[in-house]
């Protein structure tokens, strides 16, 4: 396994071009490369190389990290043993996402492989996988979808926006520069062949969705700065993202049905699994999460020392290896072959032996010395902000920056670190001031309305940031002296768009600011919306008319046929607005035209 620490993303693309170009790899064999270690974006990538050499499909899962259905399905193919062709599997791309269960808390990443890439923590990463892409034949991205994907309307939650249940490309056909000509809708239609006869029942079958992603009436113009648009148009190699549906019950039945998907590529590509599989490497221990009396954790890697007191209580809570079953430690001299997650005290100068079933992986020295206590000066200076934001707890290290929405609300709950006198600690929020009582600088525990509360004279964006976005900063100060900060941004809540049935035509799309026009005295419904805001629950919509006078809606529909609207329209009003607001404030409309088509 090759481990890299923090490195510039330049240097990580550089490694990743030096692997792919160095020797033939030894068949068959697998390896296991670690980007980032020891940081919360650790990114692990795992080359599977069968007997005899054939195409590479590359897997990415946990691109998103609140989708487990992708990423758990990745891993399994981690440990696969390949007959023939090769694997480049990425379980994790944005780990950092996974632990958090966060579709992006940095922006979306699958929305950051378009140049310029803006976000630091994905720069790097993003990076790696580009190189990654260089090397392979095809791309499968592993996701979990809205609801399910249908060629025509059958409801809110099955309609062509939706996602679940399908295989998505960027077009059906993609002709590449030298005239290469790559059929994404016929390779797509054979690998459904493989898959749906497999699957009973008919609701769950996957369809082919093309996103037309190149065309300049797409709905999907978002898709242009994805993964697999990057591949397709950059690398002119197939690419697919494969959706299961968020709406299955459980994980176990959407890992089910990736492997169906994944397996059939692999099949079409001439990718052979060797069943069972019978590679025995070594495993390597990466490193052990250590307790010590009251404190915070530490992490402590192979060959390291542990310095403690004498009497001081040491738990191991953690083992951290290249494999996951059988793993067990022992603290020489106390307690039994298995002291994981046991409570010792210790007086005398022993070590810590990690095992894989009989095998020793490797071992820590513990060191007991009789002045001040040692392990916390082993550790860095750790600050983290724990934060709620609309009913989610989230963990943000000194120097990172949260991204919220105008009416989100906003709790600091506290602030975690390894300093010494956690009393003499304040957090302020700049821009902050409580309604009641006085600006003490401590604003732990207070919610902030981020509609009402801040103050923006505070807010300080950078230069080309987007319009209407507030910036401000979270200080925490231990006597007087700052020791740590949080950014928090702030965009204004935006309408997207609306999907509107008008008669019974097809349900039409509205993006914001466009208008419905309508003829005919028919019943308008918005039968869904899409914002920025999540989750969605406190939007309403209000109808108004040319002189600004709100008019009541029947649900979420607009009768001509119903009071007012129709003696204003017979007095010669067709001129509405169909106003979408969060919390009463005004995010977004789209204009209502009952004169005609």
């Amino acid at each position: 396994m090759i481990r890299l620490g923090l490195i510039s993303a330049l240097v990580a693309a550089m490694l990743v071009a030096a692997v792919a170009q160095a020797a033939q790899p030894q068949r068959p064999s697998r390896h296991h490369q670690v980007f980032f270690a020891d940081t919360p974006d650790e990114l692990s990538v795992y080359r599977v190389y069968g007997q005899v050499a054939g195409k590479t499909l590359m897997i990415i899962g946990g691109i998103q990290g609140d989708e487990p259905g992708g990423f758990l399905s990745a891993d399994l193919y981690a440990d696969i043993n390949l007959a023939k062709g090769n694997l480049i599997v990425v379980p994790r791309a944005n780990f950092y996402s996974i632990i958090l269960r966060h579709r992006g808390p940095d922006g979306d990443m699958n929305r950051q492989f378009a140049d310029q890439v803006t976000a630091k923590r994905h720069a790097k990463i993003i990076n790696v996988l580009k190189g990654l892409i260089a090397e392979s034949d095809l791309l499968l991205n592993l996701h979990e979808g809205s609801g399910f994907f249908r060629p025509t309307w059958e409801g809110p939650m099955a309609n062509p926006m939706r996602f679940g249940q399908s295989i998505i490309a960027d077009a059906d056909r993609y002709v590449t520069p030298n005239g290469q000509v790559i059929e994404l809708q016929t390779i797509a239609e054979r690998v459904l062949r493989r898959v749906n006869p497999l699957i009973k029942d008919a609701k769950l079958k996957f369809l082919f969705n093309n996103h037309r992603t190149l065309s300049r009436d797409s709905h999907h113009k978002e898709q242009r700065r994805s993964a697999t648009y990057y591949a397709l148009t950059q690398r002119h190699i197939p690419a697919f993202g494969v959706e299961t549906s968020k709406s299955l019950p459980d994980v176990a039945q959407k890992i089910g049905l990736h492997k169906l998907v994944i397996n059939a590529f692999m099949e079409d590509m001439g990718i052979t699994p060797m069943n069972p599989g019978v590679y025995l490497g070594k495993p390597n221990l990466r490193y052990l999460v250590v307790g010590v009396n009251d404190q915070l954790p530490v992490v402590v890697s192979p060959g390291d020392a542990l310095r403690v007191n004498a009497g001081d209580s040491v738990n191991v809570m953690h083992i951290e290896a290249d494999c996951e079953r059988g793993l067990s430690c022992d603290i020489l001299g106390l307690g039994s072959v298995n002291d994981m997650r046991q409570a010792f005290a210790v007086n005398k100068n022993t070590k810590i032996v990690v095992r894989k079933d009989h095998q020793e992986i490797g071992r820590i020295s513990l060191l007991v010395e009789t002045a001040e206590p040692k392990a916390a000066v082993l550790r860095a200076k750790r600050l983290y902000f724990l934060v709620q934001t609309q009913d989610e707890r989230r963990l943000l290290a000194a120097g990172e920056t949260l991204r919220l929405v105008r009416g989100d609300k906003l709790q600091i709950v506290d602030l975690i670190s390894n300093l010494d006198d956690q009393r003499s600690i304040e957090v302020n929020f700049k821009g902050f001031v409580p309604a009641k009582g006085r600006n003490a600088g401590e604003d732990r525990g207070h919610l902030i309305d981020t509609t009402r509360d801040l103050l923006p004279r505070f807010s300080s964006c950078a230069k080309a940031s987007p319009a209407g976005l507030e910036c401000y900063r979270v200080v925490a100060t231990q006597n007087g002296a700052p020791i740590g900060e949080i950014g928090v941004e702030v965009a204004p809540a935006a309408l997207d768009y609306l999907v509107v049935s008008n008669g019974p035509g097809p349900k039409m799309v509205y993006y914001n600011g466009e208008t419905i026009r309508s003829a005919g005295g028919q019943r308008i419904e918005i039968i869904d919306l899409k914002t920025n805001v999540a989750p969605e629950g406190n939007l309403s919509l209000a109808l108004y008319d040319d002189g600004g006078g709100k008019i009541s809606l029947d649900g979420r529909a607009v009768d001509p046929a119903s009071e007012p609207v129709r003696r204003l329209v017979a007095n010669g009003q067709r001129q509405f607005r169909l106003v979408v607001l969060r919390r009463e404030q005004p995010i977004g409309e789209v204009g209502l035209d009952l004169g005609g088509n």
